[in-house]
């Protein structure tokens, strides 16, 4: 375990490595400060570029443009109270009023200290928990690993809001793309259509960026004006020192509420929009000031800055230790593994554990530099929300289609890019859940391989394995329990609506016909 942890480090400081780490803060930044894109648009838009890196530099480009996009959200939340993304809500609502007085480099040294202090924090917890998950992961076989294939699909019910229906047909329809091929054990080809380009499969490069890249540039074309349509004005962005004081003075909420990002984003289908929330009120609950929560409170903004690159953290650990994502954006990175030759689960705590260990000193190092980059170059970063819709347009759908089609240099490959990317705006429009259809697509082929090594290994008897039955019945559980807290909150909206009697209804019509 110590050799795997110095071997982690020595292979980050490697030159080359260290390289490709600047240059994915960097991106990161560019990403996560232009609002609506997001860390899993950012890995989906260059996930194509790491085919000729090593794991390690795959990696650790991929994990640093992850983990500095929330950190460039927080930005844009406190100078516009525009969030980044969907995690940096939070920080609009004390952030916000707080550039609005003046004090927008206070609130921002507070927010990027209190993100230092969550990522620092996560990733401990993400090193501990990886040494202590391990000797679990390494009594599991095929069985209990095609068991927690289908609680990581379970999970996609919670991951599909107020429409568990929606995410099942997702879930079914990437299933079906993942079968298509030939067949693992008979060599037979399915759903192929007498096409040589689908024998090898529906690339997940193309799907992940069309379904997520694709989808997010097509709804920006549609934009006309710049990203942020707010002013800095005359806000101050000295006093960065200041807010860096504030945070730290308020140290021990920040551990509080990194503790609450880390754990809440460990649960697949919960993620940061939750975490935020859910460690904002907590913060709210034990201020001495809690009116001052929503006008300029330091509390506030520790709270959601610490939570913010925590969480992050937190769903890793379910990715690596069982390859079950928590979210977008760590469904995107799971394909990112695969991509890289790198299998969740036990190789990742035994063959792969340097590569593992890589990863916790990526979120740290990585985290630290992007917060020493943001508090240097705030203003032109934030000049970047200025940029017209119409012109970034062309420059990342140019990048859509470099990385496509490097996937496998094929023309197919293209085209299915561009179905992914309907299928994307299609899901925004109408309000479908994308991240089941991808979860079923990349654990597709898991689910299959592991049914075949279980009945090849134990025939039947797999079915009565003690762990197998325990996970089913959490399977079963968190499929009923999701399914029941969503017909609990419709039948709660059904009662608040107003009930329209008789008279009412009439005059209703009487106004029609006129």
């Amino acid at each position: 375990m110590i050799d795997a942890i110095g071997s982690g480090l020595e292979q980050v400081l490697q030159w080359e490595t260290l390289l490709l780490m600047v240059l994915g803060i960097f991106i990161g930044f560019i990403v996560g400060i232009l609002p609506g894109l997001g860390g899993a648009v950012a890995i989906a838009l260059l996930l194509p570029f790491t085919f000729a890196m090593e794991p390690v530099q795959g990696i650790v480009f991929l994990l640093s443009m992850w983990i500095v996009t929330g950190t460039a959200g927080d930005i844009t939340s406190v100078l516009f109270g525009i969030p980044g993304e969907a995690t940096s809500a939070a920080a609009v609502l004390d952030g916000y009023p707080m550039t609005k007085k003046g004090q927008a480099g206070r609130a921002l040294g507070i927010v990027l200290t209190s993100s230092t202090i969550g990522l620092v924090f996560g990733a401990v917890v993400l090193g501990v928990f990886i040494t202590v998950i391990r000797p679990l992961v390494l009594v599991l076989g095929p069985p209990e690993f095609f068991m927690l294939v289908l609680l990581g699909l379970a999970f996609v019910v919670t991951l599909s809001g107020k429409s568990p229906a929606k995410g099942m047909a997702m879930v079914a329809l990437g299933l079906l793309a993942s079968y298509v091929g030939s067949d693992p054990s008979a060599g037979l080809p399915r759903f192929t259509f007498d096409q040589m380009y689908l024998w090898g499969g529906i690339e997940l490069i193309p799907v992940v960026v069309g379904l997520f890249g694709g989808a997010e540039v097509l709804q920006l074309m549609l934009t006309r004006s710049s990203i942020a349509t707010g002013s800095i004005g005359d806000a101050k962005l000295s006093g960065t020192m200041r807010g860096v004081a504030d945070a730290l003075r308020h140290w021990f909420l920040a551990v509080r509420s990194s503790s609450v990002g880390v754990v809440i984003g460990m649960l697949p289908g919960l993620g940061g929009t939750v975490a935020q929330w859910v460690s904002y009120g907590q913060a709210r609950q034990t201020s001495k000031n809690p009116e001052q929560f929503g006008k300029g409170a330091i509390d506030g903004l520790v709270a959601a800055g610490a939570t913010n690159n925590a969480k992050d953290a937190g769903s890793l650990i379910p990715t690596i230790a069982f390859g079950i994502p928590g979210g977008a954006a760590t469904a995107v990175l799971l394909g990112g593994f695969l991509v890289l030759g790198i299998t969740p689960g036990q190789a990742m705590l035994t063959t792969q554990l340097d590569v593992t260990f890589s990863m916790v000193w990526t979120v740290v190092i990585a985290g630290i530099l992007g917060v020493a980059l943001a508090l240097a170059l705030v203003r032109p970063l934030a000049s970047l929300t200025r940029i017209s819709g119409t012109v970034l347009t062309p420059v990342l759908f140019l990048f859509l289609v470099i990385g496509a089609y490097t996937a496998s240099n094929h023309w197919g490959d293209l085209f299915v890019m561009l179905g992914a990317s309907v299928l994307g705006v299609v899901c925004l429009r109408w309000d479908w859940p994308r991240v089941p259809f991808l979860l079923a697509l990349v654990l597709g082929a898991l689910l299959e391989q592991y049914l075949q090594l279980s009945d090849t290994l134990f025939s039947s008897g797999w079915l009565t394995r003690p762990g197998v039955i325990i996970i089913g019945v959490i399977v079963l559980a968190t499929f009923v329990f999701s399914v029941r807290s969503v017909a609990r909150d419709h039948k709660r909206r059904a009662a608040d609506e107003p009930v329209e009697g008789p008279r009412t209804q009439v005059i209703r019509t009487i106004g029609r016909n006129k």
